[in-house]
């Protein structure tokens, strides 16, 4: 039998700090060899374009995630569980919320390792779902005192304010402008969907950890060169995916190219992270492939005496 799980079962059941803990788990996997993780694969179509990432657990599942472009208003991700000992189908996801938390746990994952371990403030640009979930993984990595929440709605942003308050218990203030958003701040992270930079690495404070997720390409990039120049440590979730994109990812090009580390190198102690309290980190988000998968897994395997009974369906 093959469990469905919607968007409320993973709000359920996924906790931050146990997303966060399955994450950095993932990513040590990856760097030792046992999570293999390929570059996304995608098809253009008319109007849009469908995208698959894979991952295989060596003896213990594999799977995939796959999502389109065409921003239609029930368009929904989907990730499917198999075993790898029978090949059945253990589990299917449908919706945004296990991407989401996904891709929050991997930001939790490198706040945790690459800021100051007294970060407490954090500078928040944008307001939407990824925005959120890397401020809901960050309260549980580190014992946070202010979030500070700029985007382009002043209506979006307040509402953002209001529900770190209400959900984190964490003070939160939208203000008007990136510059007030960062100055200061012990953490940023850039969630938004433009593709011109919306920061200037000049308002950065020393010892700043950035958190990039949103567009980090070569033609199209949330942020510039400026903060790749700032950066001393510099650090994706995967070197292999950053090449891959087409174009590649602005981090992945030279001159930075050989300064970019992996996430999961550093979780082994096989690179250096941050060193001194006042580096400059930045960690470029790229979305590890397979992760999802990878959730999915935990979900289930500790979640689903919670889940079944919740509505989880048998299919």
């Amino acid at each position: 039998m093959t469990m469905l799980v919607t968007d409320q079962e993973v709000a359920a059941t996924l906790d931050a700090a146990a997303t966060v803990a399955a994450m950095r788990d993932a990513l040590r996997a990856a760097y030792a060899g046992r999570l293999v993780a390929p570059p996304r694969a995608s098809a253009s179509l008319a109007g849009g374009r469908m995208v698959l990432t894979a991952g295989h657990l060596t003896g213990e599942w594999y799977g995939y995630r796959s999502y389109d472009t065409f921003g239609l208003p029930e368009s929904a991700q989907l990730v499917v569980l198999h075993d790898a000992r029978t090949g059945a189908v253990r589990a299917v996801a449908v919706g945004e919320e296990l991407g989401s938390r996904r891709t929050g746990g991997l930001g939790g994952v490198a706040i945790d390792a690459l800021a100051r371990p007294d970060a407490a403030t954090i500078g928040v640009i944008g307001s939407g779902r990824q925005a959120w979930t890397q401020v809901w993984a960050a309260a549980a990595v580190r014992p946070l005192r202010q979030i500070r929440v700029q985007s382009r709605s002043a209506a979006r942003r307040a509402a953002f304010a209001d529900r770190v308050r209400a959900e984190l218990g964490v003070p939160a203030v939208p203000v008007g402008t990136v510059r007030e958003a960062v100055a200061g701040a012990d953490v940023v992270v850039l969630a938004t969907t433009s593709v011109t930079p919306v920061l200037d690495a000049a308002d950065l404070a020393p010892g700043t950890h950035v958190n990039a997720v949103g567009f980090k390409q070569a033609d199209r990039h949330e942020f510039g060169t400026d903060l790749l120049e700032r950066a001393e440590v510099l650090v994706t979730d995967s070197p292999v995916q950053a090449t891959a994109y087409v174009p590649p990812m602005l981090a992945a090009v030279e001159p930075y190219a050989g300064r970019l580390r992996d996430l999961g190198a550093v979780l082994a102690g096989a690179v250096a992270g941050r060193t001194t309290a006042d580096q400059v980190s930045v960690f470029c988000s790229t979305g590890l492939a397979g992760t999802e998968v990878f959730l999915l897994d935990r979900l289930v395997r500790a979640g689903a005496a919670v889940v079944r009974p919740a509505g989880g369906h048998r299919m």
